[in-house]
């Protein structure tokens, strides 16, 4: 191990995905000297194995499916997806797993790249050990920004080592559909990875422990979503626990908790992420290896003056839209604090990630898709505020019905009865990802009820749902 000299910046960013990116871009654009550290790929876990993969993967699925809500259109469409050009299409949003681009994109900000495994050594101090063993020592005049993301979290089952699961790096990036695939997991990367997979070819068993889908936004949209996978033909079998795996001869065996056993080509986990902070160094400035990082809403880590996390790092909304605003915020508060001005971190403040509390918007690309943002009628409810939930079906909405026959879907308004304002929102039907963002506006933007009256919606889009909520809250 050959170890160089120190070399000093204003600024030092750990890790290379699209929070990182956004940091050392702010921070180069306020003029502050940045270094940017990545183990892999610039670009990080979303732009090669999680939202551009998927996103991806999924995109013919849904056309498909809303083609065959057409008639004149659906008859044409009737075959099945052509995988190979759906995975080459994937491997094109992924560069072929290559980062050229992102490195010059990165150059053009100025920003200093090093390649290897970065490392706290101290205070504004981080350790960068590249691939050929070569130790190069990084120092931060004024911060050190932690965006390293999470890691996948697999269950302690027997034989699991033996059977090479996927995760969610393999089901984004193989270069087959299976012919049998498992499942395990209710949440996003399960259900959206069940939906595709299906569609590309693959016999889907989802195995999900609790009572439902998607348990972190509204109980119908897990519903809705469950009861589409079941009639695209995934076998959704709720309340079932996996107690071990093995593989023989190639085929995967997963031994349920009532003793069923189903057998599969793969097998895919999609359990849980962990904090990627167990090889960071954290024991150097006295926290704890493989912990989340708390920090406050500009991001700095809670005790520290100079430490930044964000991003899934900290926990506080693990999505990578929401990692980005944190970084944009992180960025703008490093270059407040390093010129001595003042910190604007009072809620929606320049140098506060007040949306993290309240007002996180989020899509799942199932068939149908479901939106959200803010607080479920649960959520507001546990918070403490005085609300009433007020449900539509889409049937009711023109737009909906032109968007395809058999158009099936929900939204809630999660209406606060003291200030008049929305807590929350959530949608599910087709095409409504491209619906969230009104709803985030009105969250953000505290917007009274009465004034969303007068926000028309277009005749006949799928918009006019908000004309329906409106009426139904007025007349109950």
């Amino acid at each position: 191990m050959t170890e160089t000299e120190s070399i000093a910046y204003d600024v030092v960013v750990i890790g290379g995905g699209p929070v990182g990116e956004n940091v050392a871009d702010r921070t180069r654009a306020a003029g502050l000297t940045t270094a940017l550290v990545e183990s892999e790929l610039v670009g990080g876990e979303c732009s090669y194995w999680a939202c551009m993969p998927s996103k991806a993967l999924l995109r013919p699925v849904i056309a498909q499916s809303d083609a065959r809500r057409l008639p004149g259109l659906a008859e044409a469409v009737q075959g099945s997806l052509g995988t190979p050009a759906v995975l080459a299409r994937r491997d094109e949003f992924t560069s072929h797993w290559k980062d050229d681009g992102q490195v010059a994109w990165l150059d053009g900000t100025g920003t200093d790249l090093y390649r290897g495994q970065g490392r706290l050594a101290g205070p504004r101090t981080v350790a960068v050990t590249a691939p050929d063993g070569t130790v190069t020592t990084l120092t931060a005049r004024h911060a050190v920004a932690v965006s390293t993301g999470t890691r996948v979290q697999l269950p302690d089952l027997p034989g699991l080592a033996d059977v090479r699961p996927w995760t969610s790096r393999e089901a984004t990036s193989a270069k087959a559909a299976p012919g049998r695939l498992i499942v395990v997991g209710g949440g996003v990367v399960a259900t959206e990875m069940a939906t595709a997979w299906q569609a590309l070819g693959s016999r889907v068993t989802l195995l999900v422990r609790g009572k439902g889908l998607l348990n972190r936004m509204e109980p119908f949209a897990g519903e809705l979503v469950a009861e589409a996978l079941t009639e695209a033909g995934v076998d959704v079998r709720t309340g079932t626990s996996v107690e071990s795996v093995s593989r023989v001869n190639g085929t995967v065996v997963a031994v349920t908790g009532t003793g069923d056993r189903i057998e599969a080509d793969e097998i895919l986990f999609a359990t849980g992420r962990a904090p990627h902070t167990d090889d960071l160094g954290l024991e150097s400035v006295g926290l704890e290896p493989g912990s989340w990082l708390e920090t406050d809403d500009s991001l700095l880590v809670t005790g520290t003056d100079w430490l930044y996390a964000v991003g899934d790092v900290n926990h506080r909304a693990l999505l990578t839209h929401q990692g980005k605003y944190q970084a944009r915020i992180a960025g703008a508060a490093i270059a407040a604090r390093a010129a001595g001005g003042p910190l604007l971190d009072e809620p929606w403040g320049a140098h506060a990630a007040t949306a993290d509390h309240g007002a996180v918007p989020q899509v799942v690309f199932t068939d149908p898709e479901a939106a959200a943002v803010g607080l479920s009628l649960a959520e507001a409810e546990q918070a403490g505020h005085r609300v009433r939930a007020v449900d539509v079906e889409f049937s009711s909405v023109a737009g909906a019905g032109l968007y395809g026959d058999g158009y099936k879907g929900r939204a809630r308004m999660v209406v606060d009865l003291e200030e008049e304002i929305l807590r929350g929102v959530t949608f599910v039907g087709p095409g409504v990802g491209e619906l969230i963002h009104s709803a985030t506006v009105a969250v953000v933007g505290q917007v009274p009820v009465g004034r969303l009256w007068h926000a028309v919606a277009s005749y006949p889009t799928l918009s006019e749902v908000w004309l329906r909520l409106l009426e139904a809250y007025r007349d109950s």
